[in-house]
């Protein structure tokens, strides 16, 4: 449905790519989604800028105007 990435900060490559997805109604959050998630980024761009992390979430926390406040995914990471 929508997503949003943030730099996590990683021990051995100093941050990685973050992406904190809402699924669309019935799909299902799992490693095969991930997958599909990170294939279609490596194909989409340059194949490094995928996320290495994906984390499913409800709803992406936004201001009161609709922006994402990344800070806040941040936050949870």
């Amino acid at each position: 449905s929508e997503c949003a990435v943030v730099g996590k900060p990683d021990d051995a490559r100093g941050a990685i790519v973050q992406a904190h997805v809402v699924l669309v109604e019935g799909a299902t959050g799992d490693a095969r989604t991930v997958k599909a998630l990170q294939e279609h980024v490596k194909n989409a761009i340059a194949p490094y800028k995928y996320p290495r992390e994906v984390v499913f979430v409800d709803a992406l926390p936004k201001t009161p105007t609709g922006k994402i406040q990344r800070f806040a995914l941040r936050e949870r990471s």
